[in-house]
């Protein structure tokens, strides 16, 4: 008696353990499913980000430019005796 009582035991205890391994299974698929789409919105939330930086470094590098173009027309302006228009031209 003591053997089928420790058989069936036994068999509850693996059938438990499938059960559990099957869900395991599936909660680790979830898992990694949520982590490739929260790194999914990263990356393009990190893109966006980027392309934002490169607007304001691009604009950034056209006003220094275009303070030094017009530095460099007062300068001529001055050494040559005429308007900064003048120079800007030339």
């Amino acid at each position: 008696m003591r053997k089928i009582a420790l058989v069936a035991a036994a068999s509850v205890a693996a059938l438990t353990l499938a059960a559990c391994s099957e869900g395991t299974e599936d909660a680790a698929e979830v898992t990694t499913e949520s982590a490739i789409a929260d790194t999914e919105t990263n990356m393009d939330a990190m893109g966006a980000e980027v392309d934002t930086m490169g607007a304001e470094m691009e604009a950034g590098a056209e006003e220094v430019v275009t303070e030094a173009d017009a530095a460099a027309a007062g300068a001529e302006a001055e050494l040559q005796d005429e308007t900064v228009t003048e120079a800007q031209v030339d």
